[in-house]
């Protein structure tokens, strides 16, 4: 049996547009079949709010296709639970970003290891994997 991973939505991004700056190590975790690959629902909150007010326009076909692209990726959604909201909300940081807060509070709550590029994660609460070049 694999590991479990929760990748942070600019690594989805990463991996739909097959973005460069996503590094090997990454693509190695990603694309290995013994692990099992997370992504949370507020990653579609985000995508989705970042399409409508024109900062992801490249995300047309992401937004209206979402399920089948990660199942096509062989991704797994993280549903959000009212323990995660209640995690997100009272996590003891100084971080306001609320998709960045529930991504935090499902990888310790789920004890996940988390992929992503964004040094707000390193808050020791968490475990966390660079993802980047």
């Amino acid at each position: 049996m694999g590991m479990s991973y929760l990748i942070d939505t600019h690594i989805l991004l990463w991996w739909v547009f097959d973005n460069p700056k996503l590094d090997e190590s990454s693509r190695a975790i990603i694309t290995n079949p013994n692990h099992l690959i997370f992504v949370s629902s507020a990653s579609a909150w985000e995508i989705a709010t970042k399409y409508r007010i024109g900062k992801l326009s490249q995300a047309k076909n992401l937004v209206e296709n979402y399920a089948q692209v990660l199942n096509k990726a062989g991704f797994s959604e993280l549903p959000i639970t009212t323990a995660h909201a209640l995690r997100a909300g009272n996590l003891p940081i100084d971080h306001r970003d609320p998709f960045d807060r529930m991504l935090m509070a499902q990888a310790e709550l789920e004890d996940l290891p988390i992929l992503t590029h964004d040094s707000a994660f390193h808050t020791g609460l968490i475990q966390v994997i660079p993802a980047a070049k």
